[in-house]
């Protein structure tokens, strides 16, 4: 089983930057594609960013120019750099990654981290 685990959230003022980290653990695994998803209050969770194992992306609109995903395929990582934060960035984010263990493919999330942007 893969364990994430997620950290970087916090408080921010509208305008600034936070850095969100995730880190894969497990044995015998090969990560696939990472994502990052987010929750507000009282909305559905949606996918925010995107990354494949060969680096290809993809991101939300409403975050296009101002997030970044990256990863490192060594540390089994995946990062979010967040530029421009406005209030309606407030959510809990989620790590997400779909798996190997052989020839059995699964899931998993993280526990969540809340980013709160202040206006």
């Amino acid at each position: 089983q893969v364990q994430l685990v997620e950290s970087g959230g916090g408080l921010v003022q509208a305008g600034g930057s936070l850095r969100l980290s995730c880190a894969a653990s497990g044995s015998g695994i090969s990560i696939n594609t990472m994502r990052w998803y987010r929750q507000a209050p009282g909305k559905q969770r949606e996918l925010v960013a995107a990354i494949t194992r060969v680096g290809s992306t993809n991101y939300a609109d409403s975050v296009k120019g101002r997030f970044t995903i990256s990863r490192d395929n060594v540390k089994n990582t995946v990062s979010l750099q967040m530029n421009s934060l406005g209030p309606e960035d407030t959510a809990v984010y989620y790590c997400h990654t779909t798996y190997s263990r052989g020839f059995r493919w699964d899931d998993a999330w993280g526990q969540g981290t809340q980013v709160t942007v202040s206006s």
